[in-house]
């Protein structure tokens, strides 16, 4: 038996959250260093399976399968496609940076009341959420995939509730009533969405006879397995209001602002860079590949919503006072760039919708972990109480800038090859609809210069005035993603190669073609 490398990549960070939150109160920094220990392990074997895979070869690659509960038709099925795999490596490689970027986050508070926060659980807690993520990533069984999606619920909700920002202007009590209230949302709205998934999981059940995704999108293709149209229209909402809730996508997007508000950085960047990944990979591994007309039929609505919180998003950052609401309102936005990507339904944006889930994660990593070092050394998220920081913390503005600079898209960094492809893949399909997704990228210019003129520019405010540059620790954590944005915006290549397979199997599945442009023939 080959050695089982998709389990070991869950398996691994799962075991370190364990030994994480066993090692003795007393010996927080070795819970510190045994939880960055496992996830560059966990990073290792990520790049291996990365390695391993084929482009050109099966659609799914590297598969496991065991008997799991029988009776119900249920297996332990593992396997990647070239989206899956990216977003795994994607995955690996940012938690090694939010633990890094989270090393003080869970010490102990120096308040009155010297209120004791459990750091192993702090770096326990995150390695859990990799785990689970993931897995999902990974699984090819639908209902793996739906215990692993509602179970990555409950870290986030105590990361949420127990470990939020300090940096609260009305003081530690208003702070944890905030806290338990942004945690509640999350959960609700989430656990809402599973519970409605998991009706349609129950449904298509009934219908296939089995959960395994490889076995009912082969049966769905050669006729074998045939829906009827409501059946596969209701199966179809079930599933996609469970990935819209997680994406977010308007109007189930109202969590994240909340969430990520009351987080701390590090936790923040793993909400919006990580988890909610597997809400718009679940759209294009089960939502089109399980129920292809419906998708189809569900396509015009889905773009009006996308549309709606790409413009909604922006026009929502402009006006935050708060750093990370702007932050978070603008992980909206770009998320109604990659359902838009995804439903467009050509090549071009199915292409770009993936490219930007990995490009967004790195790009949002970089802005609000640095965001997350200012806020930290000024103790206020509000945009107002700073200027002038540029001055006193040349380095900690400039890394800011260029991460900004990848939110709005610049050409050179990162973002900007995702967001065109996914807007000239849908203006092929759907012109007036690209044409107006377009106004997302100028309000995107402005909410992010407005953030940097206001923080970073001006005369240097008294508060800011003994500020200190990054640390070595900090440079660490921002350097690499400010490499990763500056190679991919230039040499995309690497990450195109590898989803580009799984894009046209996934165009196969809906029987869709790129349309071809009208050209007049030469007189």
């Amino acid at each position: 038996m080959s050695f089982p490398l998709l389990t070991a990549t869950a398996v691994l960070p799962a075991l370190g959250a364990i030994a994480t939150a066993a090692v003795p109160a007393a010996k927080r920094e070795a819970a510190k260093w045994l939880a960055l220990i496992v996830s560059l392990a966990t990073l290792v074997l990520a790049v291996i399976v990365l390695v391993r895979f084929d482009p050109d070869g099966d659609r799914y690659q590297l598969t496991e399968s065991h008997a799991w509960i029988a009776d119900f038709g249920v297996r332990y099925e593992l396997g990647v496609d070239g989206i899956g795999v990216a977003l795994v490596a994607l995955t690996a490689l940012l938690i090694p940076f939010i633990i890094l970027a989270g090393w003080h986050d869970a010490d102990p508070l120096e308040t009155g009341n010297k209120r004791w926060r459990p750091t192993q659980g702090f770096f326990a807690l995150i390695l859990a959420v990799e785990a689970m993520v993931i897995i999902s990533f990974e699984a090819t069984d639908v209902f793996l995939f739906y215990i692993f999606f509602e179970a990555m619920l409950i870290p986030m909700y105590f990361l949420i509730g127990g470990f939020g920002d300090r940096a609260h202007e009305h003081g530690e009590e208003a702070a944890s009533t905030q806290r338990s209230y942004a945690a509640v949302k999350f959960l609700l709205y989430n656990l809402v969405g599973g519970l409605i998934m998991l009706a349609a999981v129950i449904g298509l059940y009934v219908v296939a006879g089995n959960f395994s995704l490889q076995e009912i999108t082969e049966a769905r293709a050669n006729g074998s397995l045939e829906m009827a149209t409501t059946t596969e229209r209701w199966l179809f909402l079930g599933f996609f209001f469970a990935f819209a809730v997680k994406a977010p996508l308007w109007p189930l997007h109202t969590w994240l602002p909340n969430a990520m508000q009351e987080s701390t950085a590090p936790v923040a960047v793993l909400i919006t860079a990580v988890v909610d990944k597997v809400g718009t990979f679940a759209m294009l591994r089960f939502c089109l590949g399980l129920f292809p007309e419906a998708s189809k039929w569900a396509t015009p609505a889905i773009l009006v919503l996308a549309l709606i919180s790409i413009i909604y998003g922006a026009l929502l950052a402009v006006g935050q006072r708060d750093i990370k609401r702007l932050v978070a309102y603008a992980s909206i936005s770009h998320f109604g760039f990659i359902i838009l990507g995804i439903f467009a339904m050509t090549s071009q944006g199915q292409s770009g919708a993936t490219l930007y889930m990995v490009n967004h994660g790195i790009s949002t990593a970089a802005l609000m972990l640095v965001a997350g070092f200012l806020i930290s050394r000024r103790g206020s998220r509000l945009i107002a109480d700073y200027g002038g920081v540029q001055k006193v913390a040349p380095v900690l503005a400039g890394t800011f800038l260029i991460g900004g600079l990848a939110t709005l898209s610049l050409p050179g960094l990162a973002p900007f090859v995702s967001e065109f492809l996914v807007l000239v893949g849908t203006f092929a399909r759907y012109p007036v609809i690209g044409i107006i997704a377009t106004a997302g990228i100028v309000l995107a210019a402005l909410y992010v210069l407005v953030l940097y003129q206001r923080t970073m520019t001006g005369p240097v405010k008294a508060e800011v005035e003994g500020m200190p540059d990054l640390r070595v620790r900090e440079l660490v954590v921002v350097a690499p993603l400010v490499v990763l944005l500056i190679f991919l915006g230039v040499y995309p290549k690497p990450v195109t190669d590898i989803v580009n397979p799984a894009v046209e199997h996934t165009m196969s599945d809906v029987k869709q073609k790129d349309p071809q442009p009208e050209v007049e023939a030469a007189k």
